[in-house]
């Protein structure tokens, strides 16, 4: 899989893919990220790649020139010429550009705080894909023609402005690297996990790498945890046993699989209900799911 980063800063990724899973990733083949600056694609002696904004406000705007130059460069054509053109497409849907001048495995996507906001679900999504070509905004944004003519999505990483589109850009390679199969030591890490899927989607032959031992009978011990379905993880705890007074929970040293399974959902619903009720308003819940929310938002108001 390829990264292409369009920025005005090239150097500020010189060291920020050197550590940890992206590193590992680059070393081994799985993925690429080049990054290319787009005053390089300017042809005034200042390298002038902003200007001030029609209509009067603070601040510059990126240029569309450079940008199309850049993307030009890179063998992106305007969505209207490309075969099949995605200008209509809605954010999210696959790209249906021409393998000529790009290939439906690519994304275009603009970095924007008035994008859509990233997800795990969309990092999944471009984690199929082949090439994500990431055109990170500067000052007070990007000409909004380079999104209209060019970009498949405009992105956002969260509800708040950033100086610049390049930690989101290293934001989305981080969480969309480690999804490429391959990448993770154990491929279940990145199924067990905050904004997961469902345990109905999770590979038989992944789940079974977190089942627990083996029983009597040499059978799969019951599996100790639950996809989240897109809620929060629960939380995790390792050696000492206790630690500043604190002692790890009864059940997770038990060795019942069921009880540590079951308590891991409710602390899943718990953690989520505290941080980010919003994400229960779409989540498949079962009863049993709901009565332990109705239980814990009971004591709470205790």
């Amino acid at each position: 899989m390829r990264f292409e980063i369009v920025t005005i800063f090239p150097g500020f990724f010189s060291s920020i893919f050197e550590h940890g899973i992206v590193r590992r990733a680059l070393s081994e083949g799985l993925a690429a990220v080049n990054t290319y600056d787009l005053r390089a694609f300017t042809h005034d002696r200042h390298r002038t790649v902003d200007d001030r904004p029609f209509g009067g406000g603070e601040g510059m705007v990126l240029k569309p020139e450079p940008l199309a130059e850049a993307l030009t460069a890179l063998g992106v054509a305007p969505k209207a010429e490309r075969t099949g053109s995605s200008a209509n497409q809605g954010a999210g849907e696959p790209c249906k550009d021409g393998a000529d001048r790009l290939a439906p495995t690519t994304r275009v996507i603009l970095l924007s705080a008035q994008g859509r906001p990233f997800t795990q679900v969309l990092a999944r999504e471009l984690a199929g894909l082949d090439r994500v070509m990431l055109i990170c905004g500067r000052y007070e944004g990007v000409d909004e023609r380079i999104n209209e003519l060019y970009c498949d999505l405009e992105l956002s990483i969260g509800d708040y402005v950033l100086s610049g589109g390049e930690l989101a850009a290293a934001v989305v390679v981080d969480a969309v690297v480690r999804l490429i199969p391959g990448v993770l030591g154990n491929q279940a890490s990145a199924e067990f996990e905050s904004f997961g899927v469902l345990d109905s989607e999770i590979a038989p032959e992944i789940g079974a790498k977190v089942d627990a031992g083996l029983d009597a009978d040499r059978k799969p011990a019951p599996r100790s945890q639950h996809g989240s379905g897109g809620l929060l993880d629960y939380p995790h705890y390792t050696r000492p046993a206790e630690f500043a007074g604190l002692h790890v929970p009864e059940v997770l040293i038990n060795g019942d699989h069921g009880q540590i399974r079951r308590w891991r959902r409710q602390q899943q619903l718990r953690k989520t209900l505290l941080n980010r009720p919003d994400l229960l308003e779409n989540a498949e819940l079962s009863a049993e799911d709901r009565r332990v929310l109705d239980a814990i938002q009971q004591k709470r108001r205790e």
